[in-house]
């Protein structure tokens, strides 16, 4: 009886509590605590507590009253990873035009229902950041690299400050992406990674040392294998672009051959962003340094990297940037792959076209993208792990071994006892090395 009295009375309480006037609830208070003999702090928590409660639980009926119904099923999104992770991880304004060019390899892989696909092909990139959101979070990687510029001919070769607002496939961007690990010392590997400005067509070889013959040798294979002629390059002023054997080279021909400022990226802004999209991203920050790792590294090059890259994954160009404010907007063109780019060009013959369109039909994506992460994972096999960068885990065993240095067994009980009572890791000087 008393329980119920009690209950009944908090009720009345509550509801006058908070209907009172500041100087009433004073008063109210008073009350409270004489009849149910509580202390006035905890008469108050008591009563804001249970305000706390009836909130909450309105809230949730509110929410429970606007919940949506689920229109994007978990086999919808789970496909939707899928296809995120075997695209190399692209922006969603990407992916959605993915989506609509893998649609048939899609199918065929994940045989989707006609419901399912609606979805997919339905979906907006907000949500596939919000549904992505995790899968993301375990996607991230770091970037490395590094370059010095040379002096040689830089009176001879023209600076290109103006942006590269070309309407003619063939006026590309160059540069070396290092893979050195920890140390710049000694002979080590280097990507040298080209692209077109107009169409965004990639072309990269990997070189033991950045000599002149050694990068001068690549751009000419990279040279066939673009669908269209070569009419310009752009590099920075590194040493392996800076010489006479590469100007010889262009003069002979009739390649425009221009540098950017030195210090300043932005003028080879396009060749930047590939460094990260088509080396970085691919071969982290380990440290390779022999032919046999240079080999397979072409390998992929030559083969599945530039066909999956250029034929299957499209990318954004920035037509506009505008300042508003402390904001800066920017408006970006529709996805589109290298090789529709270079098609909407028109200047490549029919029978090229018709030959990489013809390519893009009898290859798999979904297939490319396991070979390219089988070969990766031989290729990392071949890095030089003594000079390259740990990871979190590696760094934690090394510390575990290296911090138990041979001692007698009295020392041993010693450093028991100081490490419980400090309650920290006890070592002995010089135990690091």
């Amino acid at each position: 009886m008393e329980k119920e009295f009690k209950m009944k009375y908090f009720q009345s309480i509550y509801e006058r509590y908070h209907r009172a006037s500041k100087r009433l609830k004073g008063k109210i208070l008073d009350e409270f605590c004489k009849v149910c003999g509580y202390r006035r702090k905890y008469a108050i928590a008591k009563l804001n507590g249970a305000a706390v409660e009836e909130r909450q639980y309105r809230r949730q009926t509110v929410a429970k009253q606007r919940h949506r119904p689920t229109i994007y099923s978990d086999q919808t999104i789970n496909i939707l990873g899928k296809v995120w992770e075997a695209a190399n991880y692209p922006c969603s304004t990407r992916l959605k035009s993915i989506l609509r060019l893998w649609l048939p390899w899609i199918e065929k892989h994940f045989q989707p229902t006609a419901e399912i696909k609606e979805q997919l092909l339905n979906i907006s990139p907000r949500q596939m950041d919000r549904r992505l959101q995790r899968q993301k979070l375990k996607a991230k990687r770091r970037i490395y690299g590094g370059t010095k510029p040379g002096t040689l001919l830089k009176h001879q070769i023209p600076i290109k400050t103006d942006h590269w607002d070309v309407k003619e496939a063939g006026f590309t961007e160059i540069d070396t992406v290092s893979h050195s690990g920890n140390s710049a010392a000694g002979l080590f590997a280097y990507s040298v990674n080209q692209t077109d400005i107009l169409t965004g067509w990639v072309e990269t070889r990997a070189v033991l040392g950045k000599g002149e013959k050694e990068v001068s040798r690549a751009i000419e294979e990279m040279e066939q294998y673009f669908p269209f002629k070569i009419l310009g390059l752009d590099a920075d002023n590194g040493g392996e672009f800076i010489n006479y054997h590469l100007q010889r080279i262009c003069e002979r021909k009739k390649i425009q051959f221009t540098r950017g400022r030195p210090y300043k990226k932005d003028d080879n802004a396009h060749i930047e962003q590939k460094n990260w999209t088509h080396v970085r991203k691919i071969f982290g920050w380990s440290r390779y340094d022999t032919q046999k790792a240079v080999n397979a590294m072409n390998d992929l090059y030559r083969n599945e990297l530039r066909l999956f890259m250029n034929l299957f994954l499209p990318s954004t160009k920035l037509l506009t940037k505008k300042r508003i404010g402390s904001q800066t907007r920017r408006r970006y063109d529709e996805p589109r792959t290298p090789l529709d780019r270079f098609i909407i060009a028109g200047q490549g013959t029919p029978a090229k076209i018709e030959q990489l369109k013809l390519l893009r039909t009898q290859l798999d994506p979904f297939q490319l993208s396991k070979i390219i992460d089988e070969k990766i994972e031989r290729i990392f096999k071949l890095a030089n792990f003594r000079q390259s960068p740990k990871s979190a885990e590696d760094e934690e065993k090394s510390f575990a071994i290296t911090r138990v240095p041979q001692l007698s067994r009295s020392e041993a009980e010693v450093f028991s006892q100081i490490e419980k009572i400090l309650r920290i890791p006890v070592t002995m000087a010089g135990s690091h090395g």
